[in-house]
């Protein structure tokens, strides 16, 4: 039972961590500047995202932009694009995997092929994890470099924004919700291992009855 509850609470952790990672993926704000001039309409709060620019005006108006070419993005953005989008793909093969895999569901077959599942799910999650927590690394480590960098100047400078704050704790939760999958299937396999089905041995007495018994039967 104890295992069952720890299980259901790693698949909520994994659930969170999928909506987030979601979240983080599409969100505008991986990066944000602020930056007040002295016209009316000036720009107060400037966002870049993995597939967007957005801009908040001091009217309240709001613009997006979208990133249309690839190449041109620096090289670090393409690759916190495709390892966010293998992150989501993979939490969402995880989740269907462990919702057949749990003990508390009725779905998977006998307790071997639920255990197998439940660790192929826990595997995703990792990987998800891991996924996820490459480009928000790498993404943190470049705005961190180029805001002490002298040469840049001032304005062109930015902080992290929401959407890398919302990837890092989501990887996290895809991480421990692995874990806990792969330790939780391990255990059971492993108390298969230890304590093997108790085999009934006859002693040679036994065996010679059971014998003399088959061949009166013929007789």
């Amino acid at each position: 039972m104890a295992s069952a509850s720890l299980q259901f609470f790693a698949f909520i952790l994994a659930l969170f961590g999928v909506f987030g990672d979601i979240a983080a993926t599409l969100l505008p704000n991986w990066k944000v500047n602020a930056d007040v001039g002295s016209n009316i309409i000036t720009a107060i709060t400037q966002m870049q995202g993995l597939w967007m620019d957005c801009t908040w005006y001091s009217t309240g108006m709001f613009s997006c932009t979208l990133k249309y070419s690839v190449l041109s993005l620096p090289i670090y953005i393409q690759a916190a694009r495709t390892t966010m989008v293998l992150s989501c793909i993979l939490s969402a093969f995880g989740i269907c995997i462990t919702t057949v895999g749990m003990k508390c569901t009725k779905l998977g077959g006998d307790t071997d092929s639920k255990s197998h599942a439940c660790f192929a799910g826990g595997v995703c999650f990792i990987l998800a994890g891991i996924f996820g927590l490459v480009p928000t690394s790498w993404y943190t480590r470049e705005i961190i470099s180029n805001f002490l960098d002298q040469n840049i100047p001032e304005s062109s400078k930015h902080e992290p924004g929401g959407a890398v704050y919302t990837g890092f704790i989501s990887a996290g939760f895809l991480l421990i919700a692995g874990v806990i999958f792969c330790t939780s299937c391990f255990k059971r396999q492993q108390g298969a291992w230890i304590y093997p089905p108790k085999q009934h041995h006859f002693s040679s007495t036994e065996q010679e009855r059971n014998e003399g018994y088959n061949l009166k039967d013929y007789v």
